[in-house]
């Protein structure tokens, strides 16, 4: 988190201050990351601690080239507790991905099926476990009713979205919106839905069966 905000880290992670574009950017990106990692890595995920939210500090032991300083050697797990900063938020969204991941399995699923990796859009989708993965990377561009592609039918549902202010985001994702699928393919899919997907936003849809 501290290569995404940079000093701004020490300045601006209290929700008593501005919510500043980069604090935004940085957050909604190293959730994003974390969250296509997750999906689309092997059959373990490995943490570091204080990755899960976005500690801005690096560990570094006492050695010759420090110093023998122990001013690094720490972790800062206090911030999390601390609910007027907003590293609680990157927190809780990890603890949400876990979680998902315990009900659903991805991990120990088949590899991905990566049905668009749209450069103009920052756009990419993939499927695993039964899942469908939505994932926008533009800085500045929203998308209405983007046609993206499934193979199973159904009804789905949002499981999983970055942009919650649950977990520090805008809330421009209606999470009760229910995904109608149409029998038409589209990207080597049997199947199309049309989502709304915001800038730098991820959502995860399961059927509602699964619910």
């Amino acid at each position: 988190l501290f290569w995404l905000c940079d000093a701004e880290m020490y300045t601006n992670m209290s929700t008593l201050s501005e919510f500043t574009p980069v604090i935004e950017r940085g957050m909604a990106l190293h959730k994003m990351i974390r969250l296509i990692t997750h999906g689309l890595g092997g059959e373990g995920y490995l943490n570091f601690e204080g990755n899960e939210f976005g500690h801005p500090e690096w560990l570094d032991f006492p050695r010759e080239g420090n110093g023998n300083s122990f001013h690094y050697a720490r972790r800062q797990f206090n911030l999390v507790d601390d609910k007027l900063l907003r590293y609680h938020f990157l927190n809780d969204f990890d603890g949400k991905m876990q979680w998902t991941e315990e009900k659903y399995g991805w991990l120990h699923s088949p590899q991905a099926y990566i049905s668009l990796k749209n450069e103009s859009d920052k756009v990419i989708v993939f499927e695993r476990a039964g899942l469908l993965w939505i994932f926008n990377f533009h800085p500045s561009d929203s998308f209405t009713d983007y046609r993206v592609g499934v193979e199973q039918a159904g009804t789905y549902r949002i499981i999983l979205n970055s942009d919650s202010p649950s977990f520090g985001g805008l809330g421009r994702v209606d999470e009760s919106t229910r995904f109608f699928t149409t029998d038409m393919a589209w990207n080597n899919r049997k199947n199309f839905l049309q989502v709304y997907i915001p800038t730098r936003t991820a959502i995860v849809l399961a059927l509602e069966s699964t619910l």
